[in-house]
Formats: structure tokens, sequence, C-alpha cells
């Protein structure tokens, strides 16, 4: 996941401005396990069906906006709720 580090240091949580970081590889793999599974809900609670290529997590670990085609989605209603990922 290639994203621009000037990017990364001013994105923050819309709701909390909290700092958010890039979540690892291995990571991305087990959201997109839950995804399948139908497990993983969005903020909205709408379930979550699209895959993710990556994440940036809120500094809590409560939320995660993913990143698809290489754009982070900083949209409140559409973040995961990371306590629905199995």
């Amino acid at each position: 996941m290639a994203i621009n580090q000037e990017l990364l240091d001013i994105l923050c949580c819309p709701e909390t401005k909290e700092d958010v970081h890039l979540i690892s590889d291995e990571e991305v793999q087990r959201i997109n396990t839950a995804i399948d599974k139908g497990s993983v809900k969005k903020r909205s609670g709408e379930n979550e069906t699209d895959h993710i290529q990556g994440g940036l997590l809120r500094k809590d670990g409560k939320y995660l906006y993913a990143i698809r085609d290489d754009i982070p989605i900083m949209l409140i209603d559409e973040a995961i709720d990371m306590a629905a990922v199995k």
C-alpha cells in the first residue's frame, strides 16, 4: 500500500481528530477474511461487503477508515467498527 507520508502526517479521524496509522498487510487480510464471513459492520450499521486495500486505524483502535483505489475513505459513517471484526 503506497500512501504518501505527507498525506499520512496530516490525516486524522474526522470525528475525534485523533491520529490514525496505516495497518499491516496481515491486518488487511484478517479484515478481508471477516468481510467474506459477513461479520464486518460499518459505523452506519450496514454490513461491509467490499474488500479493503489498506486502512487507517484510529489511535483508540475503535474505527478503521478503509483505503480503496489508493484513496482513504475518511467518512464517519463509512468507518469500519473494529469491535465487529472477528
